[in-house]
């Protein structure tokens, strides 16, 4: 399975999120730019990545950028990634983020997404302007290029992306059989 292509429009979603509320690609449209992300409680690539995203929601928030999470692991064989235990992760790690259950998996199959943790960029029109990896390594201090960073940077002051899509690093989603 392919990811979307850039320039694609952001397929449209309705989930639920740790805090019970159901949103859509509409409860985002205040916000610039979006950043969908898979991702899930149990990879180890997620967990290494946990506290930039929170630092880059952070850093972003008062410039109209929203990340959204989004877990499409089943849970049969990954108990980990159940609704519940993304409750408690979401406390644990105190996320600054929305922190959506893809249930079925199909907003995972719409978007071609095959890893997490996987990283689609929309702007204001939402059509995706970047797809691929947060940085380019797992262990934060050997960090050498801020991908997602630029990729931020680069929307927000309307430049050209010079490297729109990057090989990402992560485990793979967990389909359903």
């Amino acid at each position: 399975m392919s990811h979307i292509s850039i320039g694609t429009t952001s397929p449209d979603f309705n989930l639920k999120a740790t805090d019970n509320n159901f949103y859509n690609l509409s409860s985002f449209s205040d916000k610039k730019i979006l950043v969908i992300m898979f991702t899930c409680n149990h990879c180890p690539y997620v967990k290494a990545y946990e506290d930039r995203l929170i630092k880059i929601q952070e850093d972003y928030s008062d410039r109209s950028v929203s990340l959204i999470a989004i877990n499409s692991n089943e849970t049969i064989n990954y108990p980990e990634d159940t609704f519940e235990k993304m409750q408690i992760r979401v406390t644990e790690k105190a996320y600054n983020f929305t922190y959506l259950r893809d249930e079925d998996q199909s907003v995972a199959s719409s978007y071609g997404a095959s890893f997490t943790p996987e990283i689609f960029v929309f702007d204001s029109n939402r059509k995706l302007r970047y797809h691929g990896r947060i940085d380019d390594n797992k262990d934060p201090d050997s960090v050498t290029s801020s991908d997602l960073r630029i990729a931020l940077d680069a929307l927000l002051s309307d430049s050209t992306l010079d490297n729109p899509e990057t090989h990402g690093i992560g485990c793979s989603i967990k389909w359903a059989k």
